[in-house]
């Protein structure tokens, strides 16, 4: 019995078994396999917009090679009935073929070259470990440090650990999970993929983009505050440890130079004053109507920022991939030595004992649960097509499986050992005040880090080392979220548009970073605090919420939950499991709802310091974050038109042509 010829037309048309069966110098176009050496498919596909040409000519004359709709070349086995040509049907077929030929490669042939300089051109991570460093520098940031350690001890202490690990079992590791598998298989930034898995949807990586470009408006500048710091620790005594300065009021009270000042509501600490009136110069505007003037120190720090973040990425992943080597691991260093330091300290059980003390009530609250949903996500950090992608970098049988279990263990970990950190130099803050640790601990975001910490580490022995190391840490956790968010946008933005910006990677990442810097303008003003706030709470995080939830959407229903498992079962040699099948399908997308939802029924007040947010600078945050959520919408009715245009009979249009006039379609 004849055994059946293996058929390729079963295989979808971006599947990489394709390429399995054709060797580098084997004649790939035989029998209509399809071409694995991308020279050679493009010269076929040359070769077909060629025979096309003439066919046009000589309608006679048939075409060698055909081409099919993803954009990889084929060539056409002669049928069985019509081995010698002689049909006599053979014009007209010839005419067919003429016609179908030049429709294809009119539709296809941008997207041929696109799709082909993709597979032979990508670049890879030069070792594994750069690939797992970046991607968990990118998902330990700042917001570790301090927001963790803030949210936990204010929703229960140790109770909260509870919903927390849930929410990272159910919805925030699955999401992390299925951003690095789509990376990994369809190679592409957040834009261009979607070309591969539900074009409809490509709203979505623009609204990606645009989020991107509003976090590195006013994230980097908190880096600029770190900096600020970093310069000013340089001195044998730190700047934020007296009240003899020019910035300082009479409220300022240091009650670590003399124990029989009594601390009062209208005190304030050194470190505070140092914070909000030199650093910030917060006074000097009235709120976000007048924000007063530019400030030239943290312009000057924050241009020195985006000039390391340039250098770092400008070449891609593999400059990027070294200096992660030094960002992502030095923290960690620092963080055990603050450790140290922390559990040495008078009254540190004090912190330890008030942030893991569990109060098994607050889990009855709706709110507890939604911090621990939003904070599990934007601490791992899917959606923001950074995962995509760093993994569309990885070699295509990478265990991506496993990255995801590595990395979002040791994010979680991390938040977890950085709660001791601050809350073991909480405790000694309140035994120094003699207050109790609630009353310490009231300062939430970067306040915990700039007034509350800083304080504490400029009244220790060896202050200035302590001050150099943990605002160095800062920068370094700011750093390795910049790189990752900025490629992000540039992998995008290049595989989108390869034909333009391929060649001038260099020139785009200048302009973007020049884009940024120019963006940052209004959080370096006085009031810029006040904005960074703002875009913090309104601009991007809802926006963000809801375009992970229609991404997840649009994997799980839409590309399909079958083929999805089917494609990482290609890549890794298993298919996921059921439980990764529901959190993709339901459980994750619920996820994302409950969060969205929560945020709009009881949306955060605004507030810094003593400043009240005005009621219509809330609205000025939402249209922030409708102005990039527009982007899918939009591309749906822009997509549909085509759709619809394309499907309408075109009207006939006459030619002149000497004494003949013809009519073209």
């Amino acid at each position: 019995m004849e055994k059946a010829t293996p058929s390729n037309e079963t295989q979808p048309l971006t599947s990489h078994k394709a390429f399995s069966d054709c060797k580098e110098g084997d004649n790939c176009a035989e029998n209509g396999l399809l071409v694995k050496n991308t020279k050679a498919a493009l010269q076929q596909v040359n070769n077909a917009n060629n025979d096309a040409t003439r066919a046009r000519s000589s309608p006679e004359e048939k075409g060698a090679t055909g081409q099919i709709s993803n954009g990889f070349s084929l060539a056409r086995s002669p049928s069985p009935g019509n081995a010698t040509g002689d049909s006599e049907d053979a014009p007209s077929a010839a005419l067919a073929a003429t016609n179908t030929t030049t429709t294809t490669s009119t539709m296809y042939g941008v997207e041929v070259r696109q799709q082909l300089m993709e597979l032979g051109e990508r670049e890879t991570w030069s070792k594994k470990a750069d690939f797992l460093l970046s991607v968990i520098g990118y998902a330990v940031d700042l917001g570790n440090v301090w927001r963790f350690p803030y949210i936990c001890y204010q929703n229960g202490g140790g109770a909260f650990l509870l919903p927390y690990t849930i929410m990272a079992i159910f919805g925030g590791i699955p999401l992390f999970y299925m951003e690095l598998a789509l990376g990994q298989y369809h190679r592409n930034g957040c834009i261009s993929i979607w070309r591969k898995i539900c074009p409809i949807f490509k709203g979505i990586g623009f609204a990606i983009c645009i989020i991107a470009f509003y976090i590195a408006s006013y994230y980097n500048t908190i880096m600029a505050w770190a900096l600020y710091y970093l310069i000013s620790s340089f001195t044998e005594k730190l700047p934020w440890t007296s009240c003899d300065n020019s910035w300082n009021t009479a409220n300022c009270t240091n009650y670590f130079s003399n124990k029989s000042i009594t601390w009062t509501a209208n005190s304030t600490s050194p470190a505070e004053e140092f914070y909000t009136r030199h650093i910030l110069q917060i006074h000097r505007a009235k709120g976000l109507d007048d924000l007063g003037g530019i400030s030239w120190q943290l312009t000057l720090c924050l241009l020195f920022i985006f000039t390391i973040v340039y250098f770092s990425i400008w070449k891609g992943v593999k400059t990027s991939g070294k200096v992660v080597w030094v960002t992502a691991t030095f923290p960690y260093v620092v963080l055990f030595i603050l450790l140290i330091r922390g559990v040495t300290l008078r009254g540190a059980w004090k912190g330890v004992l008030y942030y893991l003390k569990p109060d098994w009530q607050k889990l009855l609250a709706t709110e507890v649960w939604v911090d621990a949903a939003a904070q599990i996500f934007f601490s791992l950090g899917p959606g923001f097509g950074v995962l995509l992608a760093f993994a569309s970098y990885n070699k295509f049988h990478n265990n991506c499986y496993q990255d995801a279990l590595v990395t979002s263990a040791v994010n979680c970990m991390t938040s977890f050992v950085s709660g001791f950190v601050i809350f073991t130099v909480l405790g000694y803050m309140a035994e120094m005040r003699n207050e109790d640790v609630s009353e310490v601990a009231k300062d939430a975001g970067p306040s915990l880090l700039f007034i509350t910490y800083a304080e504490a580490i400029a009244n220790m022995p060896a202050s200035t080392f302590f001050a150099i190391i943990f605002f160095l840490m800062l920068l370094t956790l700011g750093l390795d979220s910049t790189f990752a968010g900025l490629e992000g946008v540039i992998t995008a933005v290049l595989d989108e548009f390869p034909h333009v910006w391929s060649k001038r990677r260099e020139l785009f990442v200048l302009c973007f970073i020049v884009l940024c810097f120019t963006g940052s303008l209004s959080t370096l003003t006085f009031g810029g605090a006040y904005v960074v706030k703002l875009f913090e709470d309104y601009a991007t995080g809802p926006a963000l919420l809801a375009v992970v939830f229609l991404e997840s959407i649009a994997v799980a229903w839409f590309y399909g939950i079958t083929q999805f498992c089917s494609d990482v079962n290609e890549m890794l040699g298993f298919n996921p499991g059921w439980y990764w099948r529901i959190c993709w399908v339901a459980i994750s997308p619920i996820f994302l709802l409950f969060i969205i939802c929560s945020f709009l029924s009881s949306p955060p007040e605004l507030r810094l310091f003593d400043y009240t947010y005005p009621y219509w600078t809330m609205v000025v945050g939402y249209c922030i974050g409708t102005s990039s959520f527009i982007c899918v919408p939009a591309y749906m009715i822009y997509r549909l038109a085509r759709i619809l245009k394309s499907i309408t009979p075109e009207t006939a249009t006459e030619i002149p042509f000497g004494d003949i006039r013809m009519n073209a379609a």
